[in-house]
């Protein structure tokens, strides 16, 4: 941004009375290319461009943006934001014309902006081989390629000054095996804070093949009868009932607000010693990872609960100030039309000493949960519904027949303290989390975990 016109921008606010003036800029180039049934379903790509300013007196926060980008245009949307409100002119408000650039590395990397749909077109015909051949059941396979890139400049009256690229690469597959009016779908969907190199560590035509052996599994499979019972977890995208039962109470969002189970709880147990929970945006490629959270603060790895204990929340400026706590780098928005708030990076639970085989012979009649599936969540109190794409009976401390249809129901704080064993099998898994401020990527994670007492729902 022209120097000049940030400057004004900020000594405008400032003239309205306003305790802070940040101002977003940013520039995204999108793409998606998808595959259903050997053919091309869709292809796009788009570049948006945007701006926006927001005013802070005290934890009041006002917002607005515009995808003009003159100075008239600008001034003009200052005050109309600050309507009403008086104050005096500070002085110039002055700020360095060089951007501090925290970026990350993307090492050996292929930019998606310059590669065409032909090269993604191969890894799409791969998957889409690859699960036919597993059976002759597989009647579709849909597979995608997504691809992000992002230009961000945070600039703001209290001094900072920050420039960021941001690539993000996913790819999705979606297999279904179906036997007459029998459909069962089965999804692989990883993504990475990188370009188009992260798609050879994907390796496409395995991930359908796992996704279509295990979409016939769950089609064979009959149904467990529902009830209250111990539950054994599998690792990856088992964190997701973490993340939305207990990630995003954590949030200061959600504690400034009083609608959080753990509020006013800091320092106190309120899980067995064998649990540890992280939420970190340095993992180096991971895709809920960024250099620099959306309020220009560098980020960092935030420990939520230590060995049962609630150490932190995860704040941005605003939930900061009105929680009484420090700030840890988790403000996010989706894009330039969202005023930032306190999201989760990388959120899972850290990895324990229990072995698997420890956990399901520890269990006389129960589920193993081996991969779940989607979800919802009432945030206030934490209450959930998830359902388990991929799951077995646990019979006599041995894993029993598959079963499918069955779903977990709870309270993400009552869940917790049930934790009583955790794996060393860490895996986080991508996901796009949806609140506030918009969608915004992230990971969740798990080692294989035994709940002690889940409502488990049946056919």
């Amino acid at each position: 941004m022209n120097q000049d016109i940030a400057e004004s921008i900020l000594e405008a606010g400032k003239s309205y009375g306003a305790d802070y003036v940040e101002i977003f800029e940013e520039e995204t180039r999108s793409s998606t290319l998808a595959l259903k049934d050997q053919k091309i379903e869709t292809a796009s790509a788009g570049t948006e461009f945007g701006i926006g300013v927001r005013l802070l007196y005290g934890t009041e926060v006002l917002y607005a943006y515009t995808s003009d980008e003159s100075k008239d245009a600008l001034l003009n949307m200052v005050k109309t934001l600050a309507f009403g409100r008086n104050g005096s002119s500070s002085g110039l408000v002055k700020y360095v014309p060089t951007p501090c650039k925290f970026g990350v590395n993307y090492p050996n990397f292929m930019d998606p902006r310059v590669l065409g749909n032909g090269y993604k077109l191969d890894f799409l015909h791969a998957a889409d081989d690859s699960a036919r051949k597993v059976s002759n059941r597989i009647c579709q396979v849909v597979a995608s390629i997504t691809d992000s890139c992002s230009h961000v400049n945070i600039i703001s009256s209290g001094g900072v000054n920050v420039s960021d690229y941001r690539c993000h690469t996913r790819l999705g597959i979606n297999v279904t095996a179906g036997t007459g009016s029998e459909k069962i779908v089965s999804r692989e969907a990883p993504g990475a804070l990188a370009g188009y190199e992260a798609l050879e560590k994907f390796n496409a035509p395995e991930l359908a093949k796992m996704a279509a052996e295990r979409s016939l599994r769950m089609l064979d499979a009959g149904h467990i009868s529902g009830g209250i019972m111990p539950v054994v977890m599998g690792p990856g995208f088992g964190g997701v009932i973490f993340h939305e039962a207990v990630g995003h109470p954590l949030e200061t969002e959600a504690i400034r607000h009083k609608a959080s189970p753990f509020c006013g709880k800091l320092g106190q147990v309120v899980a067995q010693p064998c649990l540890t929970a992280i939420d970190d945006g340095t993992i180096p490629g991971s895709w809920g990872s960024v250099a620099v959270d959306d309020e220009g603060m560098k980020t960092e790895r935030t420990v939520l609960i230590e060995n049962g204990v609630l150490k932190n929340y995860m704040s941005d400026m605003v939930g900061a100030m009105e929680v009484g706590c420090a700030r840890t780098g988790s403000a996010r928005r989706e894009s330039y039309k969202y005023a930032p708030v306190s999201r989760m990076r990388n959120s899972f639970i850290a990895p324990g000493k229990d072995s698997f085989d420890d956990m399901i012979h520890s269990v006389e009649h129960g589920l193993y949960a081996a991969k779940m599936a989607g979800g919802s969540v009432n945030p206030a109190t934490g209450e959930f519904n998830f359902a388990v794409e991929e799951g077995y009976e646990i019979d006599h401390g041995k894993i029993g027949r598959p079963v499918r249809g069955a779903t977990l129901i709870g309270k993400g704080d009552q869940v917790l303290r049930g934790i009583s064993m955790v794996g060393s099998d860490l895996s986080i898994a991508a996901g796009v989390c949806g609140a506030s401020s918009g969608s915004v990527p992230v990971t969740v994670g798990q080692p294989t975990i035994k709940v002690d007492s889940i409502l488990v729902g049946g056919r």
